[in-house]
């Protein structure tokens, strides 16, 4: 962060220090909300949870190293006390946006947030220093505590804004207004919550609206509700996508052998050839999100390609691929899942297993409300209709309505079957994977689905795999 002293800290969070020796000490290091986390210089703030309160750790993080605690009582060490330390951590995180000198992009979607600004983050730093939501940090605290991590250094801000409900992207944007504003599509996600698509584009525009009129909307030419946004902002407007009027657009897109994706990148300043290091066709529209906003910031497209074909993924169990050493592929995507990734990452597993046997390890997608049946039947049809070899369903009612789907699309006998819980599918797969087998795990992250591809890529590593 950059450095500030207790008592500036305290001014601008509308709060009262206690047991503060020197208010001119100052914060030099981050801002915190995990214990463990904490190094000198650091600025603990207590959050009271439902299995922790931060307020417990409170001198054990001073003696650690943390300069004070942002508190809403008083600690017994060198707090800063406020009514509301959310409030607090978004005042805060408000006034240090406000005096870097560096550039914030803003992005949200249904679908692809992560992978994007990841991709964002990677193309960017190579330009300049950058600081990007860690994982999927993106709620009212996490966006915060990431603009906090920024220091002087600091060129490019890359802020991934997640949102429940109308209304939250604006609150995050009043944290940390943005200066490119980046939306990926408009899909079933949380569906379940918002009430439809028109609501959940009603949403997610919020990111344009907030723009200055010299700032950047960049907008995916593919996805009409999110196109439409363009009437809802002062920016100046660039497509990106497939479409021939995209600004920056993709031609010749094929998977390769391993299922990669490649294409020809054309930007208003030139062409250039990308082959990505990730898997999935999916990927090509989040490079192209992430080609439009480098553009945007001065960079060529010999350049961004260059960086895009470099890329790789930096967060967790996101199509994270593990070849074993048996020759079996684990492809762990078991983050989060909603219907458009679903489809995504099945098509991605019938581009890897060409001529493979291939596994779809799938459970519950959660938030989809009355389409939740309709949905989960589609995904199992799905499988069906790409020719994946075996659907193990797991789960509850969900995972029994993708079976369904599955069965009614024609896949009968063993092709398809349906388990109680992670523990069941591990055992089925131990017994029955043999050496080529392409294994695809994905569910909602409520479902813990992670654990089935570690537990595979385990066994693979102690050998115990079943040769047959």
């Amino acid at each position: 962060m950059i450095a500030l002293s207790l008592a500036e800290i305290a001014a601008v969070v509308g709060g009262q220090t206690h047991d503060i020796p020197d208010p001119s000490a100052q914060v030099t290091g981050p801002v915190v909300r995990d214990s463990r986390e904490v190094v000198p210089g650091s600025l603990f703030a207590a959050f009271a949870g439902e299995r922790a309160d931060g307020h417990d750790y409170a001198r054990a993080v001073v003696e650690a190293g943390a300069v004070a605690v942002l508190a809403s009582r008083p600690v017994g060490v060198p707090a800063i006390v406020v009514e509301d330390v959310q409030a607090a951590l978004g005042a805060l995180a408000r006034h240090v946006v406000g005096l870097l000198g560096a550039t914030l992009v803003a992005l949200t979607g249904s679908a692809g947030k992560t992978s994007t600004k990841d991709l964002i983050a990677q193309v960017l730093r190579r330009k300049a220093p950058t600081v990007f939501t860690p994982g999927s940090l993106n709620n009212e605290i996490g966006l915060p505590l990431t603009a906090l991590s920024a220091t002087a250094e600091t060129r490019f801000l890359v802020l991934e804004m997640g949102a429940r409900g109308i209304g939250h992207i604006r609150y995050l944007t009043g944290l940390t207004p943005p200066r490119i504003g980046l939306v990926l599509n408009v899909g079933t996600a949380h569906i379940g919550e918002f009430g439809g698509r028109e609501q959940i584009a009603r949403a997610k525009g919020e990111l344009v609206e907030a723009l200055p009129g010299d700032g950047t909307a960049v907008l995916n030419a593919d996805d009409p509700l999110v196109r439409a946004m363009a009437a809802r902002t002062k920016a100046k407007v660039v497509l990106f996508g497939e479409s021939a009027e995209a600004d920056v657009r993709a031609e010749n897109v094929r998977l390769t052998d391993s299922g990669r994706p490649s294409f020809r990148l054309h930007t208003p300043s030139g062409a250039s050839d990308v082959t990505m290091r990730l898997y999935g066709e999916h990927h090509v529209s989040n490079a192209l999100a992430a080609a439009a906003v480098a553009h945007e910031l001065g960079m060529s497209a010999e350049e961004i390609a260059t960086a895009l074909s470099e890329a790789g993924s930096l967060s967790r169990w996101r199509m994270e691929v593990t070849e074993r050493p048996d020759g079996v592929t684990i492809v762990n995507d078991a983050y989060n899942a909603n219907p458009e990734s679903m489809r995504a990452a099945l098509r991605a597993l019938a581009a890897m297993g060409k001529g493979r046997r291939t596994w779809a390890v799938l459970g519950k997608m959660a938030e989809l409300g009355d389409e939740s049946l309709a949905e989960h039947d589609a995904v199992g049809r799905l499988a069906v209709r790409l020719n994946v070899s075996k659907l193990v369903a797991v789960g509850g009612i969900e995972a029994s309505w993708l079976q369904l789907g599955a069965y009614n699309e024609g896949s009968w006998g063993e092709e398809s079957v349906h388990v109680s819980d992670a523990q069941a599918a591990v055992d089925l797969l131990r017994s029955e994977l043999r050496p080529g087998d392409v294994v695809l795990v994905k569910a909602s992250r409520s479902v813990g689905l992670e654990s089935v591809a570690q537990a595979l890529v385990e066994t693979g590593a102690e050998g115990e795999v079943a040769a047959r």
